[in-house]
């Protein structure tokens, strides 16, 4: 049996322009760590989730990016769905849609946490950012030729599941490949690729394009509907970055930017991505247990930058504007006021 082909360039363009404006955040709640305490039963946080989106959707964003765990799936299938449908109705209910991350090769923290795992998540260390994310699925899963029957049903329950959910608007389906723990292969992209191309979703599907990962991003950029990109640049690079990405002749949509120590700028970069017609999805929403205030770089016990303050996000846990001529510029940008 033939696999569906990827949409075509004018399938792909009809398609978004259909869809609003799309500007958002990634999002987990200030009071999970790593996508496993999002979503595990245990700490599932229903409350914090429906009042932090509604900060969200006061600002103006209509979409939000969220990361699953494959982990989780595998523990207990109909429990995270039960969960991920959940979230689907409070942002619905907001008006707002929501981009599923499938797969994330990223880790950070010291040391650096390779698979993911069930239970308790190790406390965040202080002064450094995301210090307990978890990759998904993790080394040793992704890693396991035994394992990829599991990735595939993950991905094709999934995206069986709400493949044709307007609710879900893109389904991402791999974030940062060959990060740090080296699975997302361009054999292994083309393979999930293929899995979700199966169902034949409704939705586009896209993985990122973020650094020169050459051969990887080859099969990216022949495989994804949409094409995606990070875009954690100053205002300049941005521009030429979106430029080169629009030469392929399809939508392009950035799935993460804005770090103040980088030169990320609300008042400079929204903008850009409007002009351009680049849908938008900011990292960091509330500042919690995800310690989004300090960058990349920071080290056990320090501070934020002195210069630009926090790396990433927008609020204090108590909904109190870190910036609060960032939250009126982004309020009266996005209600069309500026």
């Amino acid at each position: 049996m033939k696999q569906p082909d990827r949409w075509s360039a004018e399938k792909a363009a009809a398609w978004y322009a259909r869809q609003p404006w799309l500007v958002g955040t990634n999002f987990i709640p200030s009071t999970a760590c790593n996508s496993t305490e999002m979503w595990q039963a245990e700490s599932f946080d229903l409350a914090t989730i429906t009042r932090e989106l509604g900060w969200a959707r006061d600002l103006g964003f209509n979409s939000i990016r969220v990361f699953l765990q494959y982990l989780l799936w595998k523990d207990d299938a109909e429990g995270l769905k039960a969960r991920f449908e959940r979230l689907l109705q409070i942002a619905d209910g907001l008006g707002m849609t929501v981009m599923p991350v499938l797969f994330d090769d990223c880790v950070f923290g010291w040391p650096r946490q390779l698979d993911p795992f069930l239970g308790k998540q190790r406390e965040p260390i202080p002064g450094m950012i995301l210090p307990s994310w978890t990759p998904c699925p993790g080394r040793f899963l992704g890693s396991d030729p035994a394992e990829r029957p599991g990735l595939r049903s993950y991905v094709q329950d999934f995206v069986g599941t709400y493949g044709r959910d307007s609710r879900v608007v893109i389904w991402d389906l791999f974030n940062e490949p060959l990060d740090a723990v080296g699975v997302g292969t361009p054999e292994f992209l083309q393979q999930v690729f293929g899995w979700a191309r199966e169902i034949e979703p409704a939705q586009p599907l896209t993985v990122c394009i973020y650094n020169a990962f050459a051969a990887g991003n080859q099969v990216i950029l022949e495989n994804s509907d949409i094409i995606s990109f990070h875009g954690y640049l100053q205002t300049p690079q941005l521009e030429a970055r979106i430029a080169w990405l629009q030469g392929h002749g399809r939508p392009v949509i950035c799935t993460e930017w804005m770090a103040r120590t980088l030169g990320g700028s609300y008042q400079e970069q929204l903008p850009v991505f409007k002009a351009r017609q680049v849908g938008c999805y900011q990292w960091g929403l509330v500042n919690g247990r995800t310690q989004c205030q300090y960058s990349w770089l920071n080290l056990p016990g320090d501070t934020p930058d002195p210069q630009h303050g926090w790396f990433h996000d927008i609020f204090y846990p108590d909904g109190t504007p870190y910036r609060p001529e960032e939250n009126r510029f982004i309020r009266d940008f996005l209600r069309g006021s500026v």
